[in-house]
């Protein structure tokens, strides 16, 4: 576990924004270093230190051989509990309304026409991707640079905080209980 937990540590009594700095530039460190390959390809960081935007922070780097965006997060829900109820699985508010009458409501040509634009949207997409992949170069942008060696150049890490009181507030607005 020492292998993969580590917890960095940072020059004591300082201000908040000299611990932003550190912070900061540990991320940028740890995000330059590749993962060793004789160990599994996860690490744990947790850095507890006061940044101006939480207490505490806990790190997962992972590597994306362990699986994409939607199974990691699947994964880490269900490490997560209920606070109501631990017994029952973790659940989000929904978009689309529970009630099933609603459902039998949709008429025939509304369930035909959502699937024939889904068809004709996927086979543009579909073309699209094999154009650009076999004609027509991409263009030049901030994300595509076309340099060689673009993996070796340092970049920069954006972090968004929520707090909790502003989650409740959504939570309270959206009805959600």
């Amino acid at each position: 576990m020492k292998d993969h937990v580590k917890i960095p540590i940072f020059l004591e009594d300082r201000t908040m924004e000299s611990y932003d700095n550190c912070f900061h530039y540990y991320l940028s460190s740890i995000a330059m270093e590749q993962l060793p390959q004789h160990r599994p390809l996860w690490e744990i960081h947790i850095v507890k230190y006061p940044t101006t935007d939480a207490s505490g922070t806990v790190i997962f780097k992972l590597h994306h051989a362990l699986g994409d965006g939607y199974s990691l997060m699947g994964a880490l829900l269900s490490c997560l509990q209920r606070a109501d109820d631990p017994s029952l699985p973790l659940s989000f508010p929904s978009l689309k309304p529970s009630n099933p009458e609603s459902l039998s409501t949709e008429t025939f040509w509304r369930r035909f026409s959502l699937i024939m634009s889904s068809a004709l949207y996927t086979s543009s997409d579909f073309g699209w991707s094999v154009l650009k992949s076999s004609i027509i170069n991409d263009d030049k942008t901030p994300i595509r640079s076309g340099d060689e060696g673009v993996e070796f150049h340092p970049f920069s890490i954006t972090t968004l905080a929520f707090s909790m009181d502003h989650i409740k507030d959504i939570k309270s607005r959206l009805g959600v209980v």
